[in-house]
Formats: C-alpha cells, sequence, structure tokens
C-alpha cells in the first residue's frame, strides 16, 4: 500500500500552490503550517534546492472528530501535502494518505474517519 498519492501537473511553481490551496479549501481544509524546504535549505545549510513546499493541511471537524476518538492521534496532523518542482514546468503534489498512516492504530472508528479524510485529499489531488 502506497503512503501517499500524488499528481503532476504543468505550470509555475507558484501558480500549483495557489492552486492546491484553492481546491484544499474547496474541501474543507486550510494551511495551518506551510514549510519552505528550498528556503529552510538555503538559509540554515547554505545549499540550493528545489522548488519544494510542505503544507499542512488541517480540516477542523475532521480533525476534532478524530482526536474525539482517539487522542494522540494529533501526533499524525496535520495532513502533509507537498508540492515540488520535478523541471521541465511541472509541479508534483502528493498527499499523505491517512488511511495507511492510520494502519498502526487498531481502532475502527478512527479507520472510518480516516478513510473519509482519504477521500478529500484524493479528491483535491484529483481535481488538480
Amino acid at each position: 500500500m502506497s503512503y501517499y498519492f500524488a499528481k503532476t501537473i504543468a505550470g509555475p511553481f507558484d501558480a500549483a500552490l495557489r492552486r492546491t490551496t484553492d481546491v484544499l479549501a474547496q474541501e474543507g481544509f486550510g494551511i495551518i503550517t506551510q514549510i519552505d524546504v528550498k528556503e529552510t535549505f538555503k538559509k540554515k545549510l547554505g545549499i540550493e534546492f528545489r522548488d519544494y513546499r510542505i503544507l499542512g493541511a488541517c480540516n477542523p471537524s475532521l480533525a476534532h472528530e478524530a482526536l474525539a476518538i482517539e487522542d494522540k492521534v494529533g501526533t499524525m496532523l496535520p495532513c502533509n501535502v507537498v508540492l515540488q518542482d520535478v523541471g521541465g514546468g511541472k509541479v508534483e503534489v502528493a498527499a499523505i494518505d491517512p488511511v495507511a498512516s492510520m494502519q498502526a492504530i487498531e481502532n475502527p472508528k478512527l479507520k472510518a474517519a480516516a478513510a473519509q479524510v482519504q477521500a478529500k485529499l484524493r479528491k483535491v489531488i484529483t481535481s488538480l
């Protein structure tokens, strides 16, 4: 089982970032964290790296539901969505598969909640 799903789209990185954020919002996700890996590597390590952004996406109602079921599931939140420049004017957008990441937790109610998030994130990736 893969731990993510992804799609490669054509266009500039910043446009892909805006589009991804917009589509996530349509599915009820807000971005609560954003890590610019390229900038971090430049500042901290003095090295050049491709455009690579990690978005911490959160759907508050689904996060609340998951935390009500299993209080330590917060260690796996938010759902990460990664955008990276793959060259040739293309950007890969990948999202964590919450069903795969929750396999370690033996709680059928949580698995059902993870399936809801999975469906929404898969729809986001497909819609790009």
